[in-house]
């Protein structure tokens, strides 16, 4: 069992894509993991994707299959959300909605031990407000995963107006001891990485709904010409439609300027239910053995 700062174990709410992702590099990197979701068919998917992606770390020979299995062990499925209280830092990762996460928090702030540091994986919306939502702000900050987060490095770390800075040095040395590189960022709305490359991926879709370009004329000039290993179309797919939406309209609310107004098209594909990889279809139709562009 891992202990950084006193962090015996770290709780995850939400066994999506992102939590179980941040489950994966906690049992990984040795600390014990109760992961959290509403129903235990959302937890078991979430143990699955961390089994996955212990074994791809196997088939590559990064790890032995006994490291994997003794990291699946430390991954401790619960559907008490009270049982998360037991952890020293907890880690929300559900959908990026202000007033659910709110609620978590609420709920979780009643339950947490003392001195215990909650941590909020949203990807865009202002960490000062979700503190407000607890009994101990400055005991709260951002921690905000890259998506995937079996493969990237990167992890931004985002103070609220009243985080303490004894909870921002044990949230750093935290993600330090998951093996992930910090970067500081200022609780401005998207923070550092969304508020570039969600807004190129809000261009991209324009520039698909002004008729400029294809998509796979699109995905295939961003990926050839300026050499991002995906396509911004492809990448809002696996993001998640929903997802983009909501960070722009978070950077559109927030900043008030009308360089951030999210796309029609973009609104439009979203309220279809058109959300990317999730749903089967987006930019891209993924019912076949290869995706198609759909525009």
């Amino acid at each position: 069992m891992r202990d950084v700062d006193g962090l015996a174990s770290v709780g995850v709410v939400g066994a999506g894509q992102m939590g179980g992702g941040i489950a994966f590099a906690c049992a990984l990197a040795g600390y014990d993991v109760y992961l959290h979701d509403l129903s235990a068919a959302r937890i078991a998917a979430g143990v699955c994707a961390v089994e996955r992606d212990l074994g791809r770390k196997v088939r590559r020979g990064e790890i032995s299959s006994q490291d994997a299995e003794a990291a699946l062990v430390r991954v401790r499925p619960t559907e008490a959300l009270t049982d998360i209280g037991r952890s020293n830092l907890v880690i929300e990762a559900v959908a990026e909605r202000e007033d659910v996460k709110a609620e978590i928090f609420r709920t979780l702030s009643a339950a947490l031990q003392p001195g215990a540091i909650l941590a909020s994986n949203t990807s865009s919306i202002s960490i000062t407000r979700l503190a407000a939502a607890t009994r101990n702000p400055e005991q709260f900050i951002g921690l905000h995963f890259m998506n995937p987060v079996a493969k990237m490095k990167l992890v931004e770390v985002i103070r609220g107006v009243r985080t303490s800075q004894e909870t921002f040095a044990i949230a750093s040395g935290f993600v330090s001891s998951i093996g992930k590189t910090i970067i500081e960022a200022e609780d401005s709305p998207a923070f550092i990485v969304n508020r570039i490359l969600i807004t190129m991926i809000n261009e991209a879709v324009y520039t698909l709904y002004e008729g400029v370009g294809s998509v796979a004329a699109i995905d295939s000039a961003m990926k050839l010409g300026a050499n991002q290993p995906m396509g911004p179309l492809q990448l809002a797919d696996f993001i998640g439609l929903d997802t983009v939406l909501a960070t722009m309209n978070v950077l559109h609310s927030g900043l008030a300027d009308s360089k951030y107004r999210p796309c029609p098209l973009l609104v439009r594909y979203a309220e279809a239910g058109w959300l990317g990889r999730k749903t089967g279809r987006g930019f891209y139709d993924y019912a076949g053995d290869a995706p198609v562009p759909t525009r």
